[in-house]
C-alpha cells in the first residue's frame, strides 16, 4: 500500500461513523434489539462490536508500529457480545465512542512512515503475520460491513 492509497483508505475509513450514525439515528428500542435469529446480533449489539473492534484496531496497530515481533490476542466477537452486557449498552454512546475511536485510529494512520505499512505482527487466528496495511485493509471493510447489516436488519425487524 502506497502513501496515496493509505490517504484514500484513510478519506473513507473517516466516513463510516456518519454513515453508521445516520443509519440508526432515530431507530426506535424494538428495532435496534431485534435479532433476524437467536445466533444473530441485534443492531445494538453491531454498534458495540464497532466500537470494542476500534479498541482492538487501535491496540493491534499499534502493536504492529511500536513493538518488535509482536503476537496479536485473538478475541471471540460472540463471547464479548454475550459477556460484556453489549444489550445493555445505549446506542447514542456507542455511535460516539465508535466514532472518537476511528477518529483517533485514523490520526495515528496519517502520523506513520509509508514503510511502517510493512510491519506487522503474528495473528493465531490466521496463523501467519499480518501486516499493518493488511490491517487498515480490515479497519476500512469493518463499518461497510456492518452497515449493510444494519440496513438489512431494519428491513427485517419493519416486516416482523
Amino acid at each position: 500500500m502506497t502513501r496515496d492509497e493509505l490517504n484514500q483508505v484513510i478519506d473513507s475509513a473517516e466516513k463510516d461513523p456518519k454513515k453508521i450514525a445516520a443509519a440508526v439515528s432515530g431507530l426506535p428500542d424494538s428495532t435496534l434489539r431485534y435479532k433476524p435469529a437467536p445466533d444473530k446480533w441485534s443492531i445494538l449489539e453491531m454498534l458495540a462490536h464497532l466500537a470494542d473492534m476500534e479498541i482492538l484496531y487501535a491496540y493491534r496497530m499499534r502493536q504492529i508500529i511500536a513493538d518488535k515481533d509482536p503476537t496479536i490476542a485473538p478475541i471471540d466477537q460472540d463471547a464479548w457480545a454475550k459477556n460484556l452486557g453489549y444489550m445493555e449498552e445505549k446506542a447514542p454512546e456507542l455511535v460516539a465512542q465508535f466514532g472518537l475511536l476511528r477518529h483517533h485510529n485514523l490520526n495515528l494512520l496519517r502520523r506513520i512512515k509509508e514503510e511502517d505499512l510493512e510491519k506487522g505482527a503474528f495473528h493465531p487466528e490466521l496463523n501467519r503475520k499480518v501486516t499493518l496495511s493488511e490491517m487498515v485493509g480490515m479497519l476500512s471493510r469493518h463499518g461497510p460491513n456492518h452497515l449493510e447489516q444494519i440496513e438489512r436488519i431494519k428491513k427485517q425487524a419493519a416486516q416482523s
